[in-house]
């Protein structure tokens, strides 16, 4: 194909696919909230839209079914993968219902597979079901996989703050220049440059655990970032990721590590984490009157402190009468 090159190369890859509506979790085009009327009138235009795409397709490009095990995923990842993801869950049931509805994008390889652009979750989700996949096949080259990969993420506006700043850190530990990164992301070359500094600070071990937190903007990551910056201030981060209690949301965990990390050196002798062999093993809170030690009754580590603890004091006064 003829390569194209910075605007022109992204309006032309846009242009493939212009009118598809952003898809829900649910495999369906995405529906704002508002009026009962407002709902069935946007549900409307949405599925108008999704046939404008279906004809531009037939007449277009030619949709083709392809193995799901033939198809390699783009060589850089632009997703935060979570064990237990609600929309994953319903994009499966919706696809295993229905079946696959909005083609994805690929690339013939010269081993016979293909490598997509995007659709990776509509991939996995057909191979755990044992179904093809729709697809259009396209020669690309690196440079347009990426741009077509970020241009459909643009469309359907659901990766997180975290999940694009690593993706263009990404993009860019792989040789890609910073213009090829603002295509791929539709940004100009300020916010570019802010996206990869707060992901060199946050190491990927904190904001893999944390997850895609999706009401977290670029301020409280720019915080925690400058916050990891000191020692005990990442130490703190990952005091908490061990902590048994650390669970819940992917943006509770965010405020939870955030929390530790930009606390006041009073605060953060209030409340620590103490480790055995990288295992938490009790957490610890110090105030001016007692310092509170809170263990967990799994395991029967509690049960067994509280039978030795008379034990344990008399060993203290020994070992304070060898003092004296």
């Amino acid at each position: 194909m003829t390569k194209t090159t910075g605007t022109n190369r992204t309006r032309a890859i846009s242009a493939l696919f212009a009118v598809q509506p952003p898809l829900s979790a649910d495999n369906k085009p995405r529906i704002p909230s508002g009026s009962v009327n407002a709902l069935r009138s946007t549900l409307t235009d949405s599925e108008r839209e999704n046939e404008e795409l279906r004809q531009q397709l037939l007449s277009g490009a030619s949709i083709v079914t392809i193995d799901a095990d033939l198809i390699d995923a783009s060589p850089i990842v632009d997703r935060f993968h979570e064990a237990d993801d609600p929309t994953y869950e319903a994009l499966k049931a919706s696809i295993a219902q229905r079946g696959q509805e909005i083609p994805i994008l690929v690339r013939p390889l010269e081993s016979g597979r293909y490598q997509s652009a995007y659709g990776h979750r509509r991939v996995r989700v057909a191979r755990e079901l044992g179904l093809p996949v729709k697809a259009v096949v396209r020669e690309l080259t690196d440079e347009d996989l990426i741009v077509a990969q970020g241009v459909e993420n643009a469309a359907r506006e659901d990766l997180s703050f975290i999940e694009r700043a690593f993706f263009a850190a990404r993009l860019e530990d792989a040789g890609y220049e910073r213009s090829i990164i603002q295509e791929a992301l539709a940004i100009d070359r300020a916010e570019a440059s802010k996206l990869i500094t707060v992901a060199r600070a946050v190491p990927p071990d904190i904001a893999e655990t944390i997850g895609r937190a999706p009401k977290v903007g670029r301020g409280r990551w720019q915080a925690l970032a400058d916050a990891l910056k000191d020692e005990a201030a990442l130490e703190r981060a990952r005091s908490v990721i061990h902590d048994p209690q650390f669970r819940g949301a992917s943006d509770d965990r965010f405020l939870a590590i955030l929390k530790a990390a930009t606390a006041t050196p009073a605060e953060a002798k209030l409340l620590r984490t103490v480790f055995f062999k990288d295992k938490p093993v009790a957490k610890v809170q110090e105030t001016a009157k007692d310092i509170r030690v809170t263990l967990s009754r799994e395991g029967g580590f509690a049960h067994y402190l509280m039978e030795q603890l008379p034990d344990l004091f008399e060993a203290f006064e020994r070992s304070l009468a060898r003092d004296e």
